[in-house]
C-alpha cells in the first residue's frame, strides 16, 4: 500500500512540476536540467505556489490539512506560497451512511436504533477527519437534540502511511534545497503530525470542548455546546445540538437583526479572553466552525485543535500587545530580551527601531486597511534578522489571529482593533501586578504559608541544635529569608484588613 501511495504522489508531484521547484534550488543544477529534459511535454506555465496548491487537493485531505498549516507558517514559507495555500479548504465528500452506522455500532457495541431514539443517516457536515449526523437521545425530556461526530474508518492506517512519506519527503528537501536546513521541514511535519493525531482521538476533542465550555459557561459572548460524556469514545462524540447561523452568511446575520459591529468587537473580547485569561484558546476559528445564534451570541464548533499558553507566555505576550498598542516599541524590545525570545547581547535602540518601521505604518488605520499577514511576514524578517527564535507554542496563536483578521474583514471592516483591545489588555494586566493581582496571588499561595509557617520554628530549632558545619550558614540564611517573605506577607495582610475595615467604618 505504501508503495502504491508513494508511486501516486510521484506520479501528482511531476504532473505539476514540484520535482523543478526543489531541484531548481539544488546547488549544482544537474537535477532541475536532468528532470526538464526527461519530462519536457509538462506545461509549468502557471505560478509555482498555484502548482503546489493544485497537488495538495489532488493528493487528498491530509495533504490539504497540511497545506492548511503550511500557509500558517509564514515565518518558513515564501509569501506567494503562504497566499497561495490559504485557499485550500477541507472540500472532503462524505462516508457512505452504512460504514457511519457500523462504526457506532462497533463504539457502543449495539446499534445505532437502540443508542439514539432518532438518527439522521444523511450527514450534515463532512471533513477529512470526521463527519458529522443529527440525532436524538432517548431521555424523559423528550430526547435531547444532539450532534454526532465520527471519525472516519481506518484513518489511523492512512495518515501514518502518508506522514511517514511526508517525513521522507521533507529529508530530501532538506538535503537538495538549499534554503532547506533553515525551513526545517521535518519539524514542520513533526508539528503537523502532533495536532493530527490529536484529533484523531475524539475523547481529547470532547474534554477540549467541556473545558472552554467550563470558561465561558455564563458568557454573554461566547456559546459552546454540552458535551454528553456517556456517549463519547474515541471514535464518536456526542455533544448538544448547537442551532444558529454560519458567521460566513453576513446578509443572513442582517435580515436577522444581528449588529455586525458589536459581534466583531465581541470576536476580539472573546479571542484575548481566552488568550489572556484563560490560556486555553479555540485554535480552528475559520468561519465553517463558528455560528451566530439569535441572540447575537457566538457558538464554537469543532475543538480538534486548541492552543495553551503558560503564566510566563501570557505575562510576555500582555506586555508585548500592550506596549505595541500604546507605540512604546522600546518596552517591545525589551520584552523580547528578557523573556529570552531576542539574545541577551541585542542592542535595543536597533531593535526597537526595527519594530517601530513595521508596526507604525498600520496604527490609526481600520481593519481592511490592515493585512496581518503582511505585518506578521515583516515582523518574522525582523526576527530572522535580529536571531529571534520563533517560539512553536505561538504558531496556533499566529493561526488563529490570521483566522481573527478574516472574520473581522466580513463582519466590520471598520474596526479599530486598537481601541477595542486595548482596554481589555489593560484591564487584564492591572488584575495581575495592580492590588487584584496581590490579592488573587495571596489567594494562591495562601494554603502553603498555612502549611508552612506553624513549622518555622521547629525547624529553626533543629538547626540550631545541629553541630556546627560548614554549611549551617546558607541553611540558616535560607531560614531567615522565608521568615522576611512571610513577614511582608503577614504585613500586607494586615494592611488589606485595615483598608477593608476602614472603609467599613466611613
Amino acid at each position: 500500500m505504501r508503495l502504491f501511495r508513494l508511486l501516486k504522489i510521484a506520479a501528482v508531484a511531476s504532473r505539476f512540476g514540484l520535482d523543478d521547484m526543489v531541484f531548481a534550488h539544488e546547488p549544482s543544477g544537474r537535477l532541475a536540467r536532468l528532470a526538464r529534459g526527461l519530462q519536457f511535454w509538462r506545461n509549468l506555465s502557471a505560478p509555482r505556489a498555484e502548482r503546489l496548491r493544485l497537488a495538495l487537493e489532488a493528493l487528498g485531505p491530509i495533504f490539504v490539512k497540511f497545506g492548511q498549516v503550511l500557509s500558517t507558517r509564514r515565518d518558513l514559507m515564501p509569501t506567494d506560497i503562504a497566499d497561495e495555500l490559504a485557499k485550500l479548504q477541507d472540500r472532503v465528500p462524505p462516508f457512505d451512511s452504512a460504514l457511519a452506522l457500523k462504526e457506532i455500532e462497533k463504539a457502543y457495541g449495539r446499534p445505532a436504533s437502540e443508542v439514539f431514539a432518532a438518527f439522521d443517516p444523511v450527514p450534515v457536515a463532512s471533513a477529512s477527519i470526521a463527519q458529522v449526523h443529527f440525532a436524538r437521545l432517548h431521555d424523559c425530556d423528550g430526547g435531547h437534540e444532539v450532534a454526532v461526530k465520527i471519525l472516519r474508518p481506518n484513518m489511523l492506517s492512512v495518515i501514518e502511511h502518508d506522514l511517514a512519506l511526508m517525513d521522507s519527503g521533507a529529508l530530501l528537501l532538506e538535503t537538495l534545497w538549499t534554503d532547506g536546513k533553515r525551513l526545517k521541514p521535518r519539524e514542520v511535519v513533526a508539528e503537523f503530525a502532533k495536532y493530527l493525531r490529536d484529533e484523531l482521538d475524539l475523547m481529547r476533542e470532547a474534554a477540549n470542548a467541556s473545558q472552554l465550555r467550563r470558561n465561558f459557561i455564563d458568557s454573554k459572548l461566547l456559546i459552546v455546546p454540552e458535551i454528553y460524556w456517556d456517549f463519547c469514545t474515541s471514535t464518536v462524540m456526542v455533544m448538544e445540538r448547537m442551532k444558529g447561523t454560519p458567521i460566513s452568511q453576513i446578509d443572513k446575520l442582517r435580515s436577522d437583526g444581528i449588529d455586525l459591529a458589536k459581534l466583531s468587537a465581541a470576536g476580539v473580547e472573546i479571542f484575548f479572553t481566552q488568550v489572556f485569561r484563560d490560556g486555553f484558546f479555540h485554535a480552528d476559528m475559520h468561519p465553517g466552525n463558528i455560528f451566530v445564534h439569535a441572540d447575537g451570541r457566538y457558538i464554537a464548533l469543532d475543538f480538534g485543535i486548541v492552543g495553551t499558553l503558560t503564566d510566563t507566555d501570557k505575562n510576555y505576550l500582555a506586555q508585548n500587545f500592550l506596549a505595541f498598542f500604546r507605540r512604546d516599541y522600546k518596552r517591545v524590545a525589551e520584552a523580547h530580551i528578557e523573556s529570552g525570545w531576542a539574545p541577551k547581547n541585542t542592542r535595543v535602540d536597533e531593535f526597537e527601531a526595527a519594530i517601530r518601521a513595521v508596526c507604525e505604518p498600520i496604527f490609526d488605520r481600520p481593519l481592511k486597511d490592515i493585512s496581518f499577514g503582511k505585518v506578521l511576514l515583516r515582523l518574522f524578517q525582523t526576527s530572522r534578522r535580529f536571531n529571534v527564535e520563533i517560539q512553536p507554542q505561538l504558531v496556533m496563536l499566529q493561526k488563529t489571529l490570521l483566522n481573527i483578521e478574516g472574520l473581522g474583514r466580513q463582519l466590520d471592516p471598520e474596526l479599530d482593533l486598537w481601541k477595542t483591545a486595548k482596554p481589555f489588555l489593560e484591564r487584564w494586566m492591572s488584575e495581575q501586578i495592580g492590588w487584584r493581582g496581590l490579592i488573587n496571588t495571596f489567594k494562591q499561595e495562601a494554603p502553603y504559608l498555612a502549611r508552612n509557617l506553624p513549622q518555622l520554628p521547629r525547624l529553626v530549632h533543629q538547626a540550631l541544635a545541629q553541630p556546627a558545619k560548614a554549611d549551617l550558614q546558607p541553611q540558616l540564611e535560607r531560614l531567615i529569608a522565608v521568615q522576611r517573605m512571610q513577614n511582608r506577607w503577614l504585613a500586607t495582610i494586615a494592611l488589606l484588613l485595615a483598608a477593608v475595615l476602614g472603609a467599613l467604618c466611613f
